[in-house]
């Protein structure tokens, strides 16, 4: 994609949505596709909501179509208080660094341009539907804007986290409408039109078609986080329990394919083959689709990001002892790791930071390179099968640590292609246990400690850990139980900027990155890009910042 030096990235970006979908799948397509002869019909919209669902998946994917590379969703994952970069590349050269947090930084600029196409991705369906030409009935056509009214609120709650105040776009970028006199609206403004959006989503969302889409359930459940962060308690209790009252239950008991193997209720939703609902998993929310060799299938990065590198193993200065299988996992590069807070955080009985769980381990699998020496747990020699176990506990995190352990969530490996880049698993999105804990959160806020600690109880349940009481419950605990039940799934960040705890908890955790974090931090800064394309208005760049007033 082509970056032009003289225009908001809202605008010129922000191309139409049909370029960056994958998922359009037209037998005999016209020679041109535009919004003026897409946008005529039903079934025309329905392709432009695939191209939200493709832009959606970019999340987990690359920076940038066509290749593996930077992980798009590592600012709001890494560099926070249980999540480091174990490899000094991408964004974590920031995430490790705060010092690289400047304008120009080349990652949050991408973030930047990818939530701004996916706005007015949306904002294009949601002008478009109003061609009263367009012979649909009430219900098809707020169907089809529930979901890209949906898409837009959750692009926004991205981008306020990410940098406060915003511009709000709420209609189509054209040729004909170009800006280059934006404004940052202020957060609470941006807030209520994401309420409005959610709102209008909850009440219209269809009957999801298929196991990727969305349903109202979504929408009620980022209306009680949106709530938490605006301060509303009660409405976000209400919107927590709202999804308690919809067909999802937490997975309490062994299912799905590899249900006779060795596992536990929490892990086993995270299994190639058991993410979906149709496949069993009561507790799934979204469930973010990939499909292999198939066009628009999409595809992921997260096994390469999480998994730690088995290549890079050596057990008695043997190399190559370990190599890349579906066993263990698939090819992986450990560009981002737990701090040692995070790994510290289980009780011995917790299924959440067990075997299962976490990759504290190798295994010995490759029998032409069996290492020269002594198995220490043994005390006989290194054979195949042996486990390699990672001595992690005394020492802190720290970069380029092939022997640190990584989370087992995202195991995946192409049988194919085991050791390719690309993964193409299903994967758990949002699932009603990050409710649960929303809910809990609001209880407490409310001050009703006690039905806190039962909600926070239903996980600590299924998981096997100690219950707690209602003396125990604070809003660390909330952010510790949070990091144990959905480490490398939530967005920390936000998470942490929400509850203002994002720079006290990053500097007191994260050893790595946390001594260079300050006050302006808080915040990402708006691509200087961004600024300088705004020509004809001063735009105000966050505070702390070069250029900020």
């Amino acid at each position: 994609m082509k970056y032009l030096k003289y225009s908001l990235m809202i605008s010129l970006f922000a191309s139409l949505f049909l370029a960056c979908s994958e998922d359009v799948l037209i037998e005999t397509p016209p020679h041109t596709i535009a919004a003026d002869n897409l946008y005529v019909d039903l079934a025309g919209f329905e392709y432009g909501l695939n191209g939200l669902y493709a832009q959606f998946r970019r999340e987990r994917g690359g920076e940038t179509f066509g290749g593996p590379n930077d992980l798009m969703i590592d600012p709001a994952v890494a560099g926070v208080d249980n999540c480091y970069g174990n490899h000094d590349n991408g964004w974590n050269l920031v995430g490790n660094d705060f010092s690289r947090n400047v304008p120009s930084e080349t990652h949050n600029r991408n973030f930047f341009e990818w939530i701004y196409q996916t706005i007015n991705s949306a904002n294009t369906i949601i002008d478009r539907a109003e061609n009263p030409d367009i012979e649909w009935s009430d219900a098809e056509k707020n169907g089809v804007l529930a979901e890209a009214r949906l898409f837009r609120a959750w692009a926004y709650r991205h981008a306020t986290y990410m940098w406060g105040d915003v511009p709000l776009a709420l209609h189509e970028s054209t040729g004909t409408n170009i800006k280059t006199d934006w404004v940052r609206s202020p957060i609470e403004e941006v807030r209520v039109q994401m309420e409005e959006d959610l709102l209008f989503a909850e009440e219209h969302m269809r009957t999801p078609s298929n196991d990727g889409k969305v349903s109202k359930y979504v929408a009620s459940h980022y209306l009680a986080e949106l709530y938490l962060a605006m301060g509303e308690n009660e409405k976000a209790r209400d919107k927590a329990l709202a999804v308690m009252a919809g067909p999802y239950s937490l997975i309490t008991s062994r299912y799905g394919k590899t249900a006779n193997e060795g596992g536990t209720p929490f892990t086993d939703m995270f299994i190639h083959g058991n993410s979906n609902p149709s496949e069993g998993n009561t507790e799934a929310l979204w469930v973010m689709q990939h499909e292999v060799d198939v066009n628009g299938g999409g595809d992921n990065i997260m096994r390469r990001w999480h998994r730690n590198s088995a290549e890079g193993v050596r057990v008695d200065g043997t190399s190559g002892a370990i190599k890349v299988d579906i066993e263990n996992g698939g090819r992986g590069l450990g560009r981002v790791g737990p701090t040692r807070y995070a790994l510290e955080l289980y009780g011995p009985t917790d299924d959440r930071g067990g075997y299962y769980a976490w990759r504290s381990y190798e295994i010995l699998n490759n029998p032409n390179v069996i290492p020269v020496g002594t198995n220490p747990d043994t005390g006989e020699a290194w054979a195949l099968g042996d486990t390699v176990k990672f001595d992690w506990q005394g020492q802190n995190e720290k970069t380029e640590n092939a022997y640190w352990p990584s989370t087992r969530k995202w195991d995946y490996a192409n049988p194919l292609d085991t050791a390719g880049s690309r993964s193409y698993n299903d994967q758990v999105y949002l699932r009603l246990a990050e409710t649960k804990l929303i809910l809990a959160e609001a209880q407490f806020l409310l001050g009703d400690a006690p039905a806190a600690a039962a909600t926070i109880n239903e996980l600590r349940n299924r998981a096997n850990a100690t219950p707690i009481t209602a003396g125990d419950v604070s809003l660390d605990f909330i952010l510790d139980e949070r990091s144990r039940e959905l480490y490398s799934e939530e967005h920390r960040r936000y998470t942490l900027v929400r509850m203002d705890k994002w720079m006290d908890r990053t500097i007191q955790y994260n050893l790595v990155g946390g001594p260079t974090v300050t006050e302006k931090d808080k915040l990402l800064p708006i691509p200087q890009s961004v600024i300088d394309a705004n020509l004809t208005l001063p735009m105000a760049q966050n505070p702390g910042y070069s250029g900020a007033e």
